[in-house]
């Protein structure tokens, strides 16, 4: 139970950071003047970051030919992280935090939702419930309430 708690905490953690990152990039966007160089700044000390704690870690780089068997869309997932940077450092001054945040989750949650049940890019199905569905439900209300 203490291992699951922390694992609770660390997510709550997780979900603290992106509200911090948004704040500091929305600031470089306007010290730097520009959505895109604001990005590039923060993935460029998000690289530093991801190298640093892979030596501190000792992990060995992966080799050439582990690299070419993955499918194509398997090195995608920086180019939606560039789309989630940039449109944050575009919408949080426009529509606040609170509603960015409460609009990416509640993204985030139905897009789950439709991993999981059609167990979409090799994830294993768990087929939506109405629990599942109840939840989502609530969590789009929440978004209603929250927005400004």
């Amino acid at each position: 139970m203490p291992a699951l708690l922390l694992s609770y905490a660390l997510a709550v953690a997780a979900g603290v950071s992106i509200v911090v990152q948004q704040a500091l990039n929305t600031n470089l966007r306007v010290a730097l003047d520009s959505v895109a160089w604001a990005g590039v700044v923060s993935y460029a000390v998000g690289l530093a970051c991801m190298g640093l704690f892979a030596l501190a870690l000792g992990d060995p780089a992966p080799a050439a030919s582990l690299a070419a068997r993955l499918p194509w869309w398997a090195w995608s997932g920086g180019l939606f992280g560039a789309l989630f940077i940039g449109l944050a450092v575009l919408l949080v001054p426009q529509i606040g935090a609170a509603t960015f945040i409460a609009l990416l989750v509640a993204g985030q949650m139905l897009a789950s939702l439709a991993f999981d049940h059609f167990g979409w890019m090799g994830l294993a199905r768990q087929p939506i419930d109405p629990t599942r569905l109840v939840g989502a439900a609530l969590l789009v209300g929440g978004v209603i309430l929250i927005r400004r």
